[in-house]
């Protein structure tokens, strides 16, 4: 099939993001039903919901992974990714919004910015989204429409302004009233399709005025034009309150907040218009940012189809049908099926044999695709999440996307000989799926380690595990993911020396080790080698020792993070040096660097909110109190207490138990990962004690 040609203004590429449970897929599920892409409305408590396909996703009533899925609204084709909301699989919002245009944040009337929207909205910062606001849920009890505005500009720092209210009557939307053109909506049907639109009510109109100049008055702080008509009191007409709402969307400098009720089947047409409306089209953001591969030179490419093709790799799949699937955004030229392409990170060509339109999980084989599409590539072997593909002859590197380090892990083992080779092949395709599951050996138990971002994360790879490649496994008890670093900069010298008759083993390096920049840099490698101390063919060596050494410390083997190592001299034997005695000499080196440089143990800190009625507020500080948490905040909500705290992962396993018993079950909370700390002195001696008896026996 050949794919639907939009031109380039009328296409948008936009993600739906929020905290857990703020409405995404029920948003996502009308917007379906209203462009005519569903028939039926999908219901995600029924397990209904076209966007939530994965056996797990229907079981908890959560989107675990991001899905995509095309539809059509007036005459503009709109490209939409639904991500999860829970803090678990944040990195499938990172790397969407990598490559999106414009998202739409929704926020819960009654919650309003809760801390998985601070984080959301963070990463549309970190890449520059342009974002519009839509509060939901304004069919329920305790809803605060400008309250939710209020700490829209409070909490994370957003200039945002209502372009619509809601008209609600005895709990119930009723209507939604138009600020920019002066209109009240009514609707006539459970359904959302009939609506009436009428001049607002006498009893509403003062309101109306008022919110409407607030929102002229916000626009105007942001725009020139508007700011000259509305200091000299001309009059200012719908369209170029709209005009200026795109204008400054687009820049990044205003939020347009909009209201309905998703599950209630209210405002979704007219936050459909507002996508088309004030939403970046590809070609009205700043072209992609690269840079040559072997110069590296600063290249950019505009989005234009007669540019040389661009596209990046922004997420990896295992299609039950096709098999393995990369999703691309591309950024400009196009592709046509059967075309080989360049990976520009790995210096290698490859072949698409098929292009798909993806529909949540279903296919549509489609010929050629196009610039600012979203669309599967199959075939691709080697490309992975973060790879750039583009024209042999026109090549750029598109800078990588980071992913957060694990916080949790646990061991697993299969149950037989037969289940081993299975587990492997899991591992692998899970792994190659998601960049924030990492899968390691322990040499000192003998264990297989998978690595996560909360115990949600690893108990849905569990589950895929035993269920989707029929697995049969053991499973250890959760643990922290601690991590290891040094304090200071040093020089390290690492000999590998055998001799056992005829050839032997020589291998001699000198290594610089010293704290990296930044946190999360992980390890890094230099090689500042002169004068050929260190024949070219053996640095691959070193590099590879001083790796696969840091996977395991020497404090309590747990893996070693952000150091810097840079190779400054060595030397070899013409007969008796080899990669093997290179990659030994390099690992000696690193272990000894970590002795003079101080090593010190990490933990994840969380940050943990807690949502609690004010007369179980003491318990639960004493608690916190108690586990070694840090309380930053106390804000008041209605008759509920948020507290928000940082405190380490290993104090708050089980914590949903805890803070059920304190409060008769009345609290609720939420927690992500923070930054890493060094771990106390007493802590630390109890995780060794653990370590080294583990190292002795397999613990399931």
């Amino acid at each position: 099939m050949v794919i639907q040609r939009t031109a380039l203004l009328k296409m948008r590429n936009i993600g739906i993001i929020a905290h857990i449970d703020a409405g995404k897929t029920t948003t996502t599920e009308r917007i379906l039903f209203y462009t005519g892409k569903t028939y039926k409305i999908g219901e995600v408590d029924e397990g209904t919901a076209t966007m939530d396909w994965m056996v797990q996703e229907q079981e908890r009533g959560i989107t675990i992974t991001a899905a995509c899925i095309t539809c059509y609204w007036r005459d503009f084709r709109i490209n939409i990714i639904d991500t999860p909301g829970h803090v678990d699989f944040t990195v499938e919002v990172e790397r969407s919004l990598k490559v999106l245009d414009g998202a739409v944040v929704v926020f819960c009337g009654v919650g309003g910015v809760e801390p998985q929207s601070e984080t959301v909205w963070r990463q549309a910062d970190r890449y520059n989204v342009p974002r519009i606001a839509f509060i939901n849920k304004m069919d329920r009890t305790g809803v605060d429409f400008f309250e939710v505005i209020d700490q829209m500009h409070k909490r994370l720092g957003a200039h945002a302004a209502a372009i619509q209210l809601p008209y609600i009557v005895e709990e119930n939307i009723k209507g939604i009233i138009d600020l920019i053109e002066k209109k009240i909506i009514y609707y006539k049907d459970e359904l959302g399709k009939e609506y009436d639109i009428q001049e607002i009510p006498a009893e509403l109109k003062n309101e109306a005025v008022k919110y409407r100049e607030l929102l002229i008055e916000k626009l105007a702080e942001q725009d020139e034009l508007l700011m000259d008509k509305f200091v000299h009191g001309k009059e200012i007409t719908p369209q170029e309150i709209k005009d200026s709402i795109r204008k400054t969307t687009i820049k990044n400098l205003f939020v347009p907040v909009l209201c309905g009720s998703s599950l209630r089947n209210r405002g979704i047409q007219l936050l459909l218009d507002a996508v088309c409306d004030y939403l970046p089209s590809p070609s009205d953001v700043p072209p992609i940012k690269g840079m040559e591969p072997n110069s590296r030179e600063y290249q950019e490419r505009i989005a234009s189809e007669d540019a040389p093709f661009c596209a990046l790799c922004f997420k990896v799949a295992t299609d039950p049908y096709v098999g393995r699937i990369n999703f691309l955004r591309i950024y400009s030229g196009s592709i046509n099926s059967g075309e080989y392409v360049y990976n520009a990170l790995q210096r290698m060509k490859e072949r698409i044999t098929k292009l798909v339109l993806m529909h949540a999980n279903d296919r549509e084989i489609i010929e050629e695709a196009f610039t600012g599409d979203i669309v599967a590539a199959v075939g691709l072997k080697e490309t992975q999440t973060g790879d750039t593909l583009c024209d042999e002859s026109e090549p750029i590197l598109i800078e990588a996307m980071r992913f957060p380090q694990p916080v949790i892990q646990q061991a697993i083992e299969p149950e037989t000989k037969q289940d081993q080779e299975k587990l492997g092949f899991a591992l692998h395709k899970l792994e190659e799926e998601d960049p924030s599951f990492k899968v390691n050996y322990n040499q000192e138990t003998g264990q297989t380690i998978i690595s996560g971002m909360g115990q949600l994360h690893l108990d849905i790879i569990v589950d895929r595990i035993l269920r989707e490649f029929k697995v049969a496994a053991s499973i250890g008890q959760p643990q922290v993911a601690y991590r290891e670093t040094i304090t200071k900069k040093v020089k390290s010298t690492g000999k590998f020396i055998q001799q056992s008759g005829g050839h032997g083993q020589y291998g001699h390096v000198v290594v610089e080790m010293e704290p990296a920049q930044m946190p999360g840099e992980g390890i890094t490698f230099e090689d500042k080698i002169k004068s050929g101390a260190i024949p070219r063919e053996f640095i691959s060596s070193v590099k590879k020792g001083i790796i696969n050494s840091a996977r395991s410390g020497i404090i309590a083997g747990f893996p070693v993070t952000d150091v810097k190592t840079i190779l400054v001299d060595g030397s070899y034997h013409e007969v008796d040096s080899s990669e093997l005695s290179f990659e030994m000499a390099a690992a000696i080196a690193f272990n000894e660097g970590l002795k003079k440089a101080g090593s010190k143990l990490l933990e994840p800190i969380m940050d943990i909110e807690v949502t609690v009625p004010e007369e179980y507020m003491g318990q639960i500080i004493g608690d916190l109190n108690s586990r070694r948490a840090k309380i930053v905040s106390i804000m008041t909500r209605l008759h509920l207490r948020m507290i928000r705290a940082y405190v380490p992962l290993g104090e708050v396993f089980n914590y949903a138990t805890v803070s059920r018993s304190l409060t008769q079950g009345r609290a609720s909370y939420t927690m992500e990962p923070s930054y890493y700390a060094e771990v106390p002195a007493h802590i630390l001696e109890k995780i060794q004690a653990g370590f080294t008896s583990a190292s002795s026996r397999k613990t399931f």
